[in-house]
């Protein structure tokens, strides 16, 4: 600030910390663009690609207020793909679904500079590096889901909400307001993040006032009440736009609303996801199991206590705003705890409140570098804050990569298993072997939420039959059935059982393929001898 007056967001950018911020952006990047498409479609994925596929081909989107989650996921990557010229969705690809979140992940560095007087120009630079590296950001941001969004678009919300405090121009509350639409219409959790900034807003307002350690009367600057009204209005318009589809099913409105009584169930135990309160902890603060790494992002904690406890204390703040600092510690408390209370867990839900610790584990590093004295001391901390932050981008890349479909991964969570990709090779092969290609007469039987996600796989066969049981006439040149049925259905010797296949942890599949079209195959993919 100068002359009591606050700089604009991003000049700061035409300084000499640029420079840094363009590497740090490069870096985010680099950490999550290297092979995107080698992970098998998780079923959450599957299940949007599918959703988005029918979005695509002209079928439509209608909100589904049981299942699934908002819609900008599916009209976000509508817009990319129709900005990138993409092909028909039979050809699509994981990079080209995935990239959406790629760059929400990106976007979360990109935004930094709006907060520039709030952490302070250092911080937020650590904050970046922190976000570039974390390896729970990065392995969701690969993730064809919703949570990278719903992240992305919290922290539009409460960045320009802080610009409009500081300027109070309504721009910055129109921008603020479109972010929270853009929650709203994301993930049904999204009132957890509006309660927790709530709260935390309230409560940072009476530190303010009353218990200020800087002894100084603090009076929050007068609110635009037509202002904030703009900003409601703004989103709810976003909102009411994205569930109605776009103004051409408006019962989508009221399911947006109808929805919260099925995941109040779910948020209650109704769920096959229900964890006890240490879940994201064990996650994300120190993670082993037999034969695999240590993986620990207790670093990240680490340094946000120490920011959250310089900004109740005002030390060591530098440029840094207590205000500020006070309200995201407030703000990332009280979602943790949200998240912690709820039995219905998932790891990347644990995304929303560990972005808040990142922020201040920025200012935490900020205010740890300059606490010491000397300058060696200061030196040494950076250099240990450095290697940390190393640290964790080496885990970040294992996670992403080497580890990416194996459950030693903290991160992994009812992952598909790499088995599908040979699956889906064997398939393409036997439709090469006999005339009718991708015609080739498929059936498969599962039960519905076994099956996931091979539609995403089989998504070339255009005669592909589903059936939840086996049914009365189950032949067909290839039938994928679940090993639950038992089915045994090459006892007539019209077909063969070929191979076994694991979609994913004690979840099988039985391949049978008629005779003939299993010598076919044969014939055009001879097995290699084996190699002595």
């Amino acid at each position: 600030m100068e002359d009591g007056k606050p700089r604009g967001p991003w000049l700061s950018l035409l300084q000499p910390p640029s420079l840094l911020f363009l590497l740090l952006f490069l870096l985010t990047f680099w950490l999550r663009c290297p092979r995107l498409a080698e992970r098998p479609m998780h079923n959450d994925e599957a299940v949007n690609a599918i959703k988005f596929g029918q979005l695509w081909e002209g079928a439509g989107y209608k909100y589904d207020p049981n299942e699934h989650h908002g819609p900008t996921l599916y009209y976000g990557t509508l817009a990319l793909s129709k900005l990138t010229g993409a092909p028909d969705f039979q050809h699509f690809t994981e990079t080209r679904l995935r990239l959406l979140t790629v760059l929400c992940g990106a976007g979360l560095v990109l935004f930094l500079p709006l907060l520039f007087d709030g952490l302070g120009c250092r911080a937020m630079l650590w904050a970046a590096l922190l976000t570039a590296v974390s390896p729970a950001m990065v392995f969701y941001s690969r993730y064809y889901i919703h949570e990278m969004l719903l992240v992305l678009f919290s922290l539009l919300a409460i960045a320009a909400g802080w610009r409009y405090w500081r300027t109070r121009r309504i721009g910055w509350a129109l921008l603020s307001g479109a972010g929270l639409g853009l929650m709203y219409a994301t993930k049904e959790t999204f009132p957890l993040t509006v309660a927790a900034g709530a709260a935390a807003l309230g409560l940072n307002q009476f530190w303010n006032r009353r218990l200020d350690a800087s002894g100084l009367p603090v009076r929050a600057p007068r609110l635009n009440y037509w202002h904030l009204a703009a900003a409601a209005g703004i989103g709810l318009l976003i909102g009411v736009v994205l569930f109605s589809s776009f103004l051409s099913n408006f019962p989508g409105v009221l399911d947006s609303v109808r929805t919260y009584r099925a995941w109040l169930r779910r948020a209650g135990g109704d769920s096959a996801h229900i964890h006890a309160w240490n879940f994201y902890f064990e996650r994300l603060l120190w993670f082993h199991q037999p034969r695999g790494p240590f993986w620990t992002e207790a670093i990240i904690l680490a340094l946000a206590l120490l920011g959250g406890a310089a900004s109740f204390c005002r030390k060591g703040l530098g440029d840094a705003n207590a205000s500020f600092g006070r309200f995201l510690a407030l703000y990332t408390c009280l979602l943790t705890a949200a998240y912690t209370f709820i039995a219905y867990k998932t790891p990347w839900c644990a995304l929303n409140f560990w972005h808040g610790a990142i922020l201040l584990g920025g200012l935490g590093a900020a205010v740890l570098i300059r606490s010491a004295k000397q300058l060696g001391r200061r030196i040494a901390w950076a250099v240990l804050v450095l290697a940390g932050a190393a640290h964790l981008g080496w885990q970040a890349v294992r996670a992403s990569q080497s580890y990416a479909a194996d459950p030693r991964n903290p991160y992994v969570y009812a992952q598909t298993s790499p088995d599908i990709l040979n699956l889906a090779q064997i398939l393409q092969s036997l439709a090469a072997a006999q005339p009718d290609g991708h015609q080739m007469p498929i059936k498969v039987m599962a039960p519905e939420n076994d099956y996931w996600p091979l539609p995403w796989y089989l998504r070339q066969f255009t005669r592909t039959g589903w059936w939840d049981r086996i049914p009365a006439e189950p032949f067909a040149p290839v039938m994928i059935v679940s090993a639950k049925f038992r089915a045994g259905l090459d006892e007539q010797k019209t077909h063969l059982m070929v191979h076994y296949y694991a979609l994913r942890p004690q979840v099988l599949f039985e391949l049978y393929v008629q005779t003939d079209l299993w010598r076919a195959y044969l014939a055009k993919n001879p097995p290699r001898p084996d190699s002595d």
